[in-house]
Parts: structure tokens; C-alpha cells; sequence
């Protein structure tokens, strides 16, 4: 509906939901009973339209948009590959991207992450450093592609050598027993939250280790992606840390169902 007290305030006609406009007297009453006046001569002041003030970096805005589309489109495709969303969805996004010529190819994680895998044969997984820096991890015996990703892009940001070994074999297998021996697991590899529960039992007695554990928080913001769905231990771990990850929309294993 029209915004009333908009057009009176400004002589500018705008259109507002009904249950803003119905509410906002009650509201104006609050603001002068507390502050002695209302910052707001209408609903429309308080809109959603008027975050595009709040902008002083356009570029960087509209870079991180592009960003978030493509997230996106990942997340939707994994989600048809789940068969929890229908392929319309994904072809409406597609659409988005055509219009503004982005893809894959402007999500730099991807590229490294594809091309680690097709070295090594098995899932793979690049993060994006706060410097730009582009860490890989591969699949190993020992460490999913997720965990040592992980644990690389840690070494990195503490300027630990790659080579040099934060985790005691004494502490991994142990671990790697409770898994398979006890809990039924087929997977002997650590997920993320046991890698750094391992790397914190560490850290008590390895200086190295616990300068490692403290770049945790240096995550926050940096991009990641993964050449196969991770679990949702791994997925949830990541997103707890503050980073923007996306997966291709395939499976490690032909399962029906992803433990």
C-alpha cells in the first residue's frame, strides 16, 4: 500500500507492506517516549532500501554479490544432487550468472582444487588465505582432503614448514582404532573436528602445534572449496570457523547414503 506518512514527510509516493505502515504510529510512540523524538519519519526510512546508503566501497560490494552467486549455485547444485531441490532452481541462477558473464571460472578455490585432484586421483580441497595465498590438501591415508587442507592452510598462516609434522602418530592412531575397531567406522581418515582435537592435545606439549591451533580465528571470511560433498562434520566445522565453502556436486563414494 501506499506509505502515508512518507508522502506526507517528503512528498514522494512509495509503496509499503500494510503491516509497517499499520504499526509504525505505535513505533513513532515508542522512539518519542524513549529518545523524545523519532529517528524515522516513516516505514519506507527504515526499509531495507536504504542499506544501498550504507555502501561506500560499490566495487567491493559488487565483487562480493558475484561471490555469493556462485556460492549459491553450488549449494543449490548439491542440493538437486541430494534430491532435495528441483532443477529449476538452479536454472534460475544460471540465468542470474549468464547475465552478469560469471561462473566457475571467477571463483579461484575451484580451479585449484579441480586441478589438485586430477594430480592425485582422489578428492581434494583449496582455501583461499586472507593474503591471497591458495592452500591445497589432498586424500591421504591418514587425513581427508578436508583435514589436511585444514591443517595446511594453519601451517601456512603460522609459517610453519608444510613438512615439518604438528601430529604425534601416537595421538592419530589411537583415534584411528576408537573409529574402526568400536564406533564402525570403514573410514579410518579424521575428520576435521578430530584433527584439531588432536592438534589441541598436542598443542600442550609442542609449542608449534599451539601456534597452530591460534590462526584458527585468521579462517574467518576465506573461501574454500571441495571436488566432493563433504560430510556435514566436515561442512558444519567449516561454516563454525566463518569460512565460505562450496562443494562440486558429487560424492566421494557411490553409497546410498554419505556417513
Amino acid at each position: 500500500m501506499i506509505d502515508p506518512f512518507h508522502l506526507e514527510a517528503y512528498g514522494k509516493t512509495t509503496v509499503n507492506y500494510n503491516r509497517d505502515v499499520e504499526i509504525f504510529p505505535v513505533l513513532e510512540a515508542m522512539f518519542k517516549s524513549i529518545y523524545g523524538e523519532s529517528p524515522y519519519k516513516s516505514p519506507t526510512d527504515m526499509g531495507v532500501n536504504m542499506a544501498g546508503y550504507c555502501i561506500y566501497d560499490d566495487e567491493a560490494c559488487c565483487e562480493a554479490s558475484k561471490q555469493e552467486i556462485i556460492r549459491r549455485w553450488y549449494a543449490v547444485a548439491c542440493s538437486v544432487r541430494q534430491g532435495l531441490s528441483e532443477p529449476s532452481e538452479l536454472r534460475k541462477i544460471e540465468l542470474i550468472m549468464n547475465s552478469l558473464d560469471i561462473g566457475a571460472k571467477d571463483r579461484p578455490v575451484v580451479a585449484a582444487a579441480l586441478a589438485r585432484a586430477e594430480d592425485t586421483g582422489a578428492p581434494a580441497m583449496a582455501i583461499e588465505l586472507p593474503d591471497g595465498r591458495i592452500i591445497t590438501g589432498k586424500t591421504s591415508s591418514l587425513l581427508g582432503a578436508a583435514s589436511a587442507c585444514l591443517m595446511n592452510a594453519l601451517k601456512a598462516l603460522a609459517g610453519i614448514d608444510k613438512k615439518l609434522p604438528l601430529i604425534a602418530p601416537g595421538v592419530i592412531q589411537p583415534i584411528q582404532h576408537l573409529k574402526v575397531e568400536h564406533l564402525g567406522n570403514h573410514n579410518p581418515r579424521l575428520h576435521t573436528d578430530e584433527l584439531l582435537i588432536a592438534l589441541s592435545i598436542c598443542a600442550v606439549t609442542n609449542p608449534m602445534a599451539e601456534l597452530a591451533v591460534h590462526q584458527l580465528a585468521s579462517l574467518r571470511g576465506c573461501e574454500a572449496h571441495s571436488t566432493v560433498i563433504l560430510s556435514h562434520v566436515d561442512s558444519d566445522l567449516f561454516k563454525k570457523l566463518g569460512v565460505n565453502i562450496t562443494f562440486e556436486p558429487k560424492y566421494q563414494a557411490k553409497k546410498l547414503y554419505h556417513r
